[in-house]
């Protein structure tokens, strides 16, 4: 009951905003109209539409709420009388109707029912079986449902599908799709007329990006219609090559399309500069040059706990992280902020041999934050952040803005860690991306935002190790993975990297008090890289990354094993060893990882390489003065590791399926290749 609930306001909140929002003297589309409610008592009336083949939708319904046993009610006999069933309101609940002025809301049938099977909806009392308003279902009505029309026709670069699915008035399902992926400006492109042209629209890709398209190999994908662009006011969907003007394949719409009215919400957002462009659907920036400065505005459609980064890339010839000058941008509470930062190295911001690099604020590395923040605010989950820097800074680390030539930027979009400053993104462009700051005419290709409940998406199977004969665990360093990874594990934001245990990533560990155990460590020992060098330390702090705490910050710390002092009480890792590496094979897309089902097979995907070299070790003996749950981490940043429970017995059973297997199994999961084991293992 508490799923049709949420369906139910889901339906409501689109359709309100919409009617609000739309432009459209024709009002929105809101599905297959029935006609109007016919009034006999306690001024019942309405709007009623059959939103697809077991849902109504009532706009502007009213009734006085003064019956005494009235419900929604409907039926399969000749007109409306005791002869039907309830129909539950738009709470999802059979209670005895109130008063209603004006609302609009959706109603769904009960027990798989279809309005194909009954003959009328009506307001009816059944303790004085009076009808009090009613509608009739035409004889041989067709609600709106899921249309599929035809395949994809191949112009060139392999472009092929199967019979492309209108889901509903906004989304498009492409089955088998294929595209070979070497058109390097080729999009997703919509538009009107007689054939696809250079007139047209972007099309979100199934992520949301506008990059030019990947290759494709066969997969279903579903996309969404850009802003407020339905299936009916475009005639054509086409793969476009946007430079060359090239149709790559594509197929015409039919007119006239029975399809549900879309869930997806439309939030319209105006720009206040004369400059947008669309970064992503989620990710605008607009901008205006005066005088010595520029203006800024980033919007984007994030979490009250996430971040916006724009900046100019580190590469003038290219958009390239490394070397950039982003500001970051968002919101805490009621105060915004646009920090400005260098990225000197492809990590979170940590000290190297006494000097800061990684993604470090400005003021940090001796640098001053130049963005002026003008104003910041959040509405319809969309935040807005306009700040001003100069075209010239004599900031070392600020770049110039050009206004004469083109420019290449850099964007992102992530978490923020406990401490407010950016984890690693979770979503970027893989493309470059540049704007001409300073353009004469204006230039505007955004459009509004769309909001839709996601899908929900099943988390891997977190890893853990329960096992009374393991002594001995193998850490080395891997992709943190995307949110099904050490994000869905841990709850954390993420870095790049994450801690791999055994062949998990950032397992659950079980150790014995009293017994002594030895981490064979190949987390990096060569001090002088930000991002590859990670001692394993085991404190009673669930964070990690003690060396970038304060003096009091690291007093607030308890270390249980991994560092040792110097006469001067600095502390000093004694677990580094050479680095051992998982990584993503090369050309393989990081923002791709949430489409393997399971963390074995995303696993397998990975390819390994070994620094020669021991490893090193940090053996541990718990005691009873440990703390029932510490944490593995690295010791120079922090989101790495996890959790470590400390018991007094193993004699307890233990049920979860993701226990440890035996150490074949092990080297199974782990290792795709013997060279790949022998690197691991055999230290």
């Amino acid at each position: 009951m508490d799923s049709c609930w949420f369906v139910f306001v889901l339906f409501v909140a689109v359709f309100v905003a919409q009617v609000c929002c739309q432009d459209d003297d024709d009002g929105p589309y809101r599905g297959k109209y029935l006609g109007k409610l016919n009034s006999y008592h306690h001024q019942v009336s309405g709007d009623v539409y059959a939103v697809n083949d077991t849902t109504f939708l009532l706009i502007g319904f009213n009734y006085d709420g003064n019956g005494a046993d009235t419900f929604f009610w409907s039926g399969a006999a000749n007109r409306p009388g005791p002869q039907g069933f309830i129909v539950s309101d738009e709470f999802g609940k059979t209670n005895v109707l109130n008063r209603y002025f004006n609302k609009d809301f959706t109603l769904t049938l009960p027990e798989k029912k279809k309005i194909t099977d009954i003959k009328w909806f009506a307001i009816y009392d059944l303790w004085s079986q009076n009808t009090f308003g009613d509608i009739y279902i035409p004889e041989e009505f067709e609600p709106p449902v899921l249309q599929t029309i035809s395949q994809l026709t191949s112009k060139t670069h392999r472009v092929s599908s199967g019979s492309i699915e209108i889901v509903d008035s906004k989304t498009l399902r492409i089955p088998e799709f294929r595209f070979d992926g070497k058109s390097k400006t080729a999009h997703f492109w919509v538009g009107v007329g007689p054939q696809p042209g250079s007139k047209g629209s972007r099309v979100p890709d199934e992520y949301g990006y506008l990059d030019p398209l990947r290759e494709y190999k066969g997969e279903t994908i579903t996309l969404v219609l850009p802003g407020d662009v339905t299936i009916f006011n475009i005639d054509w969907f086409s793969v476009y090559d946007v430079e060359t003007n090239l149709n790559l394949g594509s197929l015409i719409i039919p007119d006239g399309l029975n399809v549900p009215p879309s869930l997806v919400r439309v939030i319209p957002h105006k720009n206040d500069l004369p400059n947008c462009l669309q970064l992503h659907k989620d990710f605008q920036v607009s901008w205006e040059v005066f005088g010595p400065a520029v203006t800024i505005q980033l919007a984007g459609q994030v979490k009250e706990s996430e971040y916006m980064a724009f900046g100019i890339s580190g590469d003038s010839g290219k958009s390239q992280m490394l070397g950039s000058d982003v500001a970051v941008a968002y919101i805490d509470g009621y105060l915004g902020y646009a920090d400005d930062y260098n990225v000197t190295a492809l990590s979170p911001c940590i000290k190297v041999l006494g000097q800061h690099k990684g993604v470090c604020k400005d003021e940090v590395v001796g640098g001053q934050n130049n963005n002026q923040l003008h104003t910041a605010i959040r509405e319809n989950g969309i935040n807005i952040i306009t700040y001003r820097r100069s075209l010239i800074s004599s900031d070392n680390g600020d770049k110039t803005v050009d206004t004469e030539e083109d420019t290449y930027v850099i964007w992102a979009l992530g978490r923020l860690d406990h401490n407010k400053e950016p984890a690693f993104h979770d979503v970027y462009p893989k493309a470059d991306v540049k704007l001409n700051f300073g353009n004469k005419d204006p230039t505007n290709n955004c459009f509004s935002f769309t909001s839709s409940e996601p899908e929900p998406s099943e988390p891997w199977e977190k890893g853990q190790i329960y096992d009374r004969t393991i002594r001995t665990f193998n850490a080395y360093i891997g992709p943190s993975a995307g949110k099904k990874g050490y994000q869905a594990i841990t709850g954390q934001p993420a870095t790049t990297m994450a801690w791999y245990i055994n062949g998990y990533l950032a397992p659950e560990i079980w150790l014995r008090r009293g017994l002594t155990y030895a981490f064979k460590v190949r987390g990096g020992n060569n001090p002088h890289s930000a991002e590859f060098y990670h001692p394993l330390v085991i404190t009673d702090e669930k964070h990690g990354g003690y060396d970038k705490l304060t003096d009091e910050g690291q007093s607030k710390v308890r270390v249980l094993a991994g560092v040792e002092y110097s006469r001067r009480g600095r502390p000093k890792p004694i677990a580094a060893g050479p680095l051992c590496l998982s990584k993503h094979r090369e050309g393989k897309d990081r923002r791709l990882d949430d489409d393997f089902v399971s963390f074995k097979k995303f696993n397998r995907s990975l390819v390994y390489s070994c620094e020669e070299g021991a490893a090193g070790v940090l053996e541990i003996t718990p005691n009873t003065t440990w703390p029932d749950i510490v944490y593995y981490h690295s010791f120079t940043q922090a989101n790495m590791g996890w959790k470590i429970h400390i018991i007094d017995s193993f004699a307890r059973s233990f049920t979860s399926s993701a226990a440890i297997p035996n150490l074949n199994s092990i080297l199974f999961l782990l290792m795709p290749s013997i060279s790949s084991i022998y690197y691991l293992f055999i230290f």
